[in-house]
Parts: C-alpha cells; sequence; structure tokens
C-alpha cells in the first residue's frame, strides 16, 4: 500500500498534466493575441508613427528603366504592400559608378525624383512610410550592365572570385579599380547628394546599405580592403567610410531620417571580416549609436553573443532580419522586447496583403524564385490577395 499522501500527490499530478493539455490551446491563443497586440500597436519612429512593427525589407527586383528610373510598375508594387508598418525600398545607386545590377534604379537624376514621387506619394496614400536605401554594390559589378560600361571601384583592386548576372548570361566578376582617397570623398558626397534627392522625392528618409558585400562591406573587411591610408588597416580605419557616410548624411537631411543596414558575420561573395569581425562592429555601432540615427536595421547570421552585444550599444530602434524565420515566429523579437521592428523579404514580396495574413492566421502564397529579378507583372505585382 502507498502513503494516502503519495496518491494524492500522484493524483494532482495527472491531473495538472491533463488540464495543461487540455487548455494549452488556450494558453498559446493567449500568448498569440499579446503579441498581434503588441505587434500591430502603433509606433512611433522619429518623425513618423508607425501603423504596425513590420517592416519591407529591400529586395533588389531588376525592373527599372535603362536609366535608373524606376518603371510605372513600382508604383503598384509599392502601393500594394503599404500596409507595412515601413518600406525600406530596393538598393538603389547614389551615382554612375554605384550601379553593378541590370536594371537597377538610381536617386540622383531629375528622372529618377520624378519616378520616386510616383512611388512614395502612392505608398502614402495608403497609409504607409517609405525608406529609400542607397546602395553603391563596389566591387559587385560588371561593365556591361551599366548604361557607362566603367569598371567597377573598390576599397582595393580585388575581385570578389564569383560570377554575376549579365544581359548576356553569367560571367566572372572583373577586377575593381582602386578608389583613390580623393574619391572616396567624393564618393561620400555622392551619397549625401542621393539622400537630399530622396527626401524632394517624397521619401521619409534613407537607409544606408552597409550590409551584403556591397561597398561600405567592402571596406569593413579585410578580404576586400588592403589600403594602408586612413581608410585602411585598423578597426577605426576600415570603420571609418561607413561612419564618414553617415554622418554626411545625417548632416545633409538629419539624423532622424538616417538609417543603416548591418550584416555582421557574413561571408558572401569573397567577404571575410577576419577575427576582429566582432570587435569591428561593436566599434562602429558603438560610434554609429552617437549619432542618433533613426534606426539600425540589422540582418542577422547566426552570432546571438554579439548580437546581444550590438544590442546594448545601441540606443535608438532596432530592425531585426532574421533570414528564414518561421511564420510562426513572427513577433517573437518583438515581443521579447530585444528588436522594436522586424522586418520580412520573401514572404512580403509574396504577400501584397501581409500584414491581414499575419493578424488573422490566413495562409500565405509562397514567393517564385524565378520571378524574382526582372521581367513585368509576373511575380511582381500579380501575388493574389485574399
Amino acid at each position: 500500500m502507498y502513503p494516502v499522501s503519495m496518491l494524492n500527490s500522484c493524483i494532482n499530478f495527472v491531473f495538472f498534466i491533463n488540464a495543461a493539455l487540455f487548455y494549452r490551446p488556450i494558453f498559446l491563443s493567449g500568448h498569440r493575441k499579446r503579441k498581434m497586440d503588441k505587434l500591430f500597436t502603433p509606433f512611433k519612429l522619429g518623425h513618423l508613427t508607425l501603423n504596425n512593427r513590420l517592416v519591407m525589407a529591400p529586395m533588389t527586383r531588376s525592373r527599372a528603366e535603362y536609366d535608373g528610373t524606376p518603371a510605372d510598375l513600382a508604383v503598384e508594387y509599392y502601393a500594394q504592400r503599404a500596409g507595412v508598418g515601413l518600406i525600406v525600398a530596393e538598393g538603389t545607386q547614389p551615382s554612375d559608378d554605384g550601379q553593378g545590377y541590370l536594371m537597377t534604379p538610381g536617386i540622383y537624376t531629375d528622372a529618377h525624383v520624378a519616378g520616386w514621387k510616383q512611388i512614395t506619394s502612392a505608398v502614402h496614400n495608403k497609409g504607409g512610410h517609405l525608406f529609400i536605401q542607397l546602395m553603391h554594390t563596389g566591387r559587385m559589378n560588371h561593365p556591361d550592365n551599366t548604361p557607362h560600361h566603367r569598371q567597377g571601384v573598390a576599397p582595393s583592386a580585388i575581385a570578389p572570385g564569383v560570377q554575376m548576372f549579365t544581359a548576356t548570361g553569367m560571367q566572372d566578376i572583373p577586377v575593381p579599380r582602386e578608389l583613390t582617397t580623393e574619391e572616396i570623398h567624393s564618393t561620400i558626397a555622392d551619397f549625401r547628394y542621393a539622400a537630399r534627392r530622396a527626401v524632394e522625392a517624397g521619401a521619409d528618409g534613407v537607409e544606408i546599405h552597409g550590409a551584403n558585400a556591397y561597398l561600405i562591406h567592402q571596406f569593413l573587411a579585410p578580404s576586400a580592403n588592403q589600403r594602408t591610408d586612413e581608410y585602411g588597416g585598423s578597426i577605426e580605419n576600415r570603420a571609418r567610410f561607413a561612419l564618414e557616410v553617415a554622418a554626411a548624411i545625417a548632416d545633409e537631411i538629419g539624423a532622424g531620417k538616417t538609417a543603416i543596414r548591418l550584416s555582421p558575420g557574413s561571408q558572401i561573395w569573397g567577404i571575410n571580416e577576419g577575427e576582429e569581425g566582432p570587435a569591428l562592429y561593436r566599434y562602429l555601432v558603438a560610434e554609429l549609436n552617437k549619432l542618433g540615427l533613426s534606426y539600425l536595421h540589422i540582418m542577422h547570421m547566426g552570432n546571438e553573443a554579439l548580437l546581444g552585444e550590438l544590442r546594448a550599444l545601441w540606443a535608438q530602434p532596432l530592425i531585426l532580419n532574421r533570414p528564414g524565420k518561421s511564420r510562426e515566429s513572427i513577433g517573437d523579437d518583438i515581443q521579447s522586447g530585444f528588436a522594436e521592428l522586424e522586418s520580412y523579404g520573401q514572404m512580403i514580396l509574396a504577400n501584397p496583403d501581409f500584414t491581414s495574413r499575419v493578424k488573422t492566421g490566413a495562409p500565405l502564397n509562397s514567393a517564385d524564385p524565378a520571378t524574382y529579378y526582372g521581367g513585368g507583372v509576373e511575380g511582381y505585382i500579380d501575388y493574389p490577395s485574399i
């Protein structure tokens, strides 16, 4: 015979397990409601009040006109997705030399500004907000992809060792030309000018592309930057270009309209930040924080410890992008208080009514990779809404 107290304990334990299993959907439903409530509570981002905390990540679509003017279809594309709190538009070159891919938009001519004005007006009319991402591709360039057919430029004359798509198919990316110190200063001026034109075009701000192996990221990585002047060598020198670009833009349009995207630890297209990588990002983020920028947008590559350190160094809003994140995890980083906003790419590309689907739990369309780049309506503005 077992003591009565033991039998009572066993009965209580069985009851607790059965009750937990029975009420689990209710517990989960309550958790989901709290998460959705926070996700869809308006958020103050500097001078903007966002309708929710979902952000459309910047995605190259290669559908601009040959001269870099956004095509008419882009107006519908962005307006369809204006339900998210913030749209970060596709990478947009700040100059002729900033272009590396076919049919990407620019923001430095009157025609570019006129094209973007149609987009920003359409997004604002739907109650949305839009930052234009300024992207200088640096050595990620092929002369066949640009109207001027010039050699790509970079911190050092080192090819990335990969191929890229051109009008005649895949080709090796040639060795870039090393920028002179004077040309670096001119490139910073190009970023400043492009930011001013973006605001003239009605953009709510600009996001500096400092990630994904493009020019600013190239300056950060020893595998792409072997300079011996003030822009190469030490952590401070390799971070200098990013900091000077950010400071110039903040001075031009205001820190509250200036943001930056980083991808610490990314090793795509010949980029290797080396053993000093974490220390470099700790220094860079701490220095950027002093500028009081609108937000920091991190594309997370898996180093959770470093991500936590960067979050602690950053006092302004953080947008976090976790590639491959599951639908069930949407809102988790906001609910935990780790990030203020979360960005999504393919999910929003394939679901123009993404916010409604997230809120109601409706199924998501799947993105078609065959239509990501170039083309027309298909895979661009024809994804169905509920």
